[in-house]
């Protein structure tokens, strides 16, 4: 199993989950984490990446890191110098129609999205709303670009547009699709030679669907030529998502990897959850299991079952843990000779 490994946590994109995977791999096997300096959950995010915001990270005696995974602005050079070269590199996209859309709602109190009352009457006249030089601006335009180290407000010609594409691509290892989330884990599970417990996961992070609603198709166009340049990533790909399937997997062992993935999943979550699956945030009663509420979002979490055995209670706890409060154990537990 590959242990050295840097993902791109692009926001709102299933990527609190992939990063459980993570933490719990990481947990399992012992590997050290770059954690941000000081232990916040950001790597001094939305700057492009320093190693210097590593905890532990010195020029003079240069340590690599097994995972690199927290929320950063990408910037290859300075990546380089806190993993192993032979680091397996990995992000996750998702649909920038849905992406805008989530980013609305999440992110309803930064500059460009508080005075619009709806994601129509921003995208009517996103100048009047939107103003690049706002520290914040990012969240409300070609919010995987940014995150992908690139400039959101770069023109879009179809010689940027390539250069771009054949950055990431040179950079990356595989690109998941958030859509597509279960075939994702599988290719995962056999770039990174895991087994399959190590990529199941309950959804993380995820929005109650009382905040969703469905977009008319001329919010949905208007959405793709905002985000141009997100579209063309997305697009790119998405395609070279399926022909690495086609070319490494098949369709018919795909299908067959991706139900016994959903057989697990649904077996872990008989053994693991109380009721059905997530629950609204105040339903949740253990405080610890609480997920961050953010923006004028209400994010699930999950009940665990009480009386199961002592390690099955450890495995099923660690799926559940939201994010913030399961950085901050790997923290503790890494740094603890450091601690008074």
């Amino acid at each position: 199993p590959k242990t050295d490994i840097v993902f791109l946590k692009v926001h709102k994109s299933a990527s609190s989950t992939v990063m459980n995977i993570l933490f719990r791999f990481g947990e399992t096997h012992n590997l050290t984490f770059a954690f941000p300096s000081g232990g916040g959950n950001q790597l001094f995010y939305p700057r492009h990446f320093l190693a210097s915001f590593v905890q532990g990270f010195s020029p003079w005696s240069p340590q690599q890191f097994n995972i690199l995974c927290h929320h950063m602005r990408f910037l290859q050079p300075e990546v380089q110098k806190v993993v192993s070269s032979s680091a397996v590199y990995f992000s996750i996209l998702r649909n920038p129609v849905q992406l805008m859309e989530s980013s609305f709602v999440y992110y309803k109190g930064t500059s460009a999205f508080s005075r619009a009352r709806s994601l129509e009457e921003f995208l009517s006249q996103p100048y009047h709303y939107y103003n690049p030089a706002n520290s914040d601006s990012h969240y409300a335009k070609n919010l995987m670009t940014f995150d992908f180290g690139f400039n959101p407000n770069g023109e879009v010609s179809a010689e940027r547009v390539q250069l771009m594409l054949k950055a990431i691509e040179a950079y990356f290892d595989l690109l998941l699709i958030s859509e597509y989330f279960d075939e994702s884990m599988v290719l995962l599970k056999e770039m990174l030679c895991w087994d399959l417990d190590s990529v199941v996961s309950f959804p993380l992070n995820i929005r109650d669907s009382s905040t969703k609603s469905p977009l008319p198709d001329t919010i949905v166009e208007k959405i793709k030529d905002w985000n141009r340049l997100d579209w063309e990533i997305y697009i790119y790909f998405n395609r070279t998502f399926w022909e690495r399937i086609d070319r490494d997997i098949g369709r018919e062992r795909m299908q067959q990897e991706v139900k016994a993935l959903r057989d697990r999943q649904a077996e872990l979550a008989r053994t693991c959850l109380q009721g059905t699956g997530s629950v609204a945030p105040e339903d949740i009663k253990d405080s610890s299991l609480r997920p961050l509420q953010h923006g004028n979002a209400k994010i699930l979490g999950y009940n665990l079952k009480q009386d199961l055995h002592k390690e099955m209670e450890h495995m099923c706890r660690r799926l559940v843990t939201p994010e913030l409060q399961y950085s901050n154990i790997l923290y503790k537990k890494q740094f603890a000779h450091r601690q008074p």
